[in-house]
């Protein structure tokens, strides 16, 4: 698919390319027939300063008319064999995409047969075996640690992988579900649905009653009834989904922020939550092997804790 919107801009790009060699020519062409006003054989010009020093008109050196040709040839042959008319593909159909992708393989069949003794091995086997928590580590902290933070504690709208709060589960086969395919996380706007802010107000107190939290005990109470409103997600208790990744409201892990406001905000405004897919950037094995390491926060009495992450520097 082309990146340009309209025709034209293809036009426009491919334009500005060969005209811009074509006025390297001509300036070429112009420089060699030029000669001062006065002077027949253009070898100098009637500028002296100091009696010794005079301005030439020379034609330039041979050698340098042959390194712009030869860099007008280049910049032609380039043009042919990769993008830059425009649209256009080139010959050879090269795109700095294409070659991320070639690399990326190319690295994926280099480090196969490191993680391919592992495969045999079943997650929490994996996770007690400290050569592959060692290569798990080094995966964690050049794909996840950006998000869910070097000690996999997550911050702000990044979950913390060391607890049992899992929004989609937290068994082997999920976590690998998750890394390889990823999540969106999605709660719609439903201050409409609930009716009034007060409303708004009441249910937000009522969802904070649920874990035990600070609330205003006459407003939750109010508030439990438009709570239905809520349950189809989060079911009636407030315990939430699994299958359907709603959160726990019954506990107190609250990813997107704690308190009456933070719940009135997404009451109203709702949230889009994104994990992206890393089956295009990782192997399968080594999804699985970060699989274990993943596991093994939330399973410490069966997973060792490597030397690679006991080493980090502590950020508290």
């Amino acid at each position: 698919m082309s990146d340009f919107t309209s025709s034209f801009w293809s036009y426009y790009i491919a334009a500005i390319a060969l005209l811009g060699i074509f006025a390297c020519l001509l300036l070429l062409w112009k420089t060699s027939k030029t000669t001062h006003p006065g002077e027949s054989d253009g070898s100098h010009v009637a500028h002296v300063w100091d009696e010794d020093l005079q301005e030439d008109n020379n034609p330039l050196p041979l050698w340098w008319v042959y390194l712009f040709i030869l860099t007008v040839l280049f910049a032609l042959g380039y043009l042919y064999l990769y993008p830059g008319l425009g649209d256009s593909k080139g010959a050879l159909e090269w795109s700095s995409k294409g070659a991320l992708n070639a690399d990326t393989e190319a690295n994926k069949a280099q480090i196969a047969p490191l993680y391919a003794k592992f495969d045999a091995m079943s997650i929490p086997d994996m996770a007690k075996d400290q050569d592959a928590m060692s290569m798990a580590s080094n995966l964690f902290l050049n794909n996840c640690a950006q998000c869910h933070a070097y000690d996999a504690k997550g911050s702000k709208g990044f979950p913390n992988l060391t607890d049992k709060d899992w929004l989609h589960g937290g068994s082997p086969e999920k976590i690998q579900e998750t890394i390889t395919l990823g999540r969106i996380g999605q709660m719609p706007p439903m201050a409409a649905a609930l009716g009034s802010p007060a409303d708004v107000e009441n249910v937000s107190n009522y969802v904070l009653s649920l874990s035990g939290s600070p609330h205003d005990a006459q407003k939750a109470a109010q508030g439990q009834a438009k709570f239905m409103v809520c349950a189809a997600c989060h079911g009636a208790d407030g315990k939430g989904n699994t299958d359907i990744g709603s959160a726990n409201l019954t506990d107190h892990i609250w990813l997107h922020g704690y308190g009456e406001k933070a719940i009135e905000a997404m009451i109203n405004n709702g949230k889009i939550n994104q994990m992206p897919a890393q089956k295009d950037r990782l192997s399968t094995s080594q999804i699985r092997v970060l699989t274990a390491y993943v596991w093994g926060f939330s399973n410490s009495e069966t997973a060792p804790v490597t030397k690679a992450k006991a080493e980090l520097p502590s950020t508290n």
